[in-house]
């Protein structure tokens, strides 16, 4: 899996490719966690190039979103959500927790 992460003036966008699964989602977790280290709580994840998503993957974005949402500090929105993922978004319930945009671009915007 590659990431990559662009700072924005009001958000960081963060792009991944390929799996996120055990063995690739700590890179993910990583990259969230830097960019929240650096006090920026506002994060647009780009899911355009993603392919596949398992439960440690899906753990990865709930303890992202919470700790953005923490002290009503900020929010991780998803963008360009492929049909396969966010049904597997919906049937672990965790759909409602995040905002879609159709393209990065609606993403960034939205803040």
């Amino acid at each position: 899996m590659e990431i990559t992460t662009q700072q924005f003036k009001r958000c960081d966008l963060v792009k991944a490719s390929g799996r996120i699964d055990a063995y690739t989602a700590s890179e993910l977790e990583e990259a969230f966690a830097a960019i929240m280290e650096a006090g920026r709580f506002r994060i647009v994840f780009d899911m355009s190039e993603v392919n596949f998503i398992s439960s440690v993957g899906l753990r990865v974005l709930i303890d992202a979103q919470r700790a953005c949402k923490r002290f009503n500090r900020g929010e991780m929105v998803l963008a360009s959500v492929s049909d396969q993922i966010a049904r597997t978004l919906e049937l672990a319930g965790f759909y409602t927790y995040f905002e879609t945009y159709d393209t990065p671009l609606d993403a960034v915007g939205s803040f």
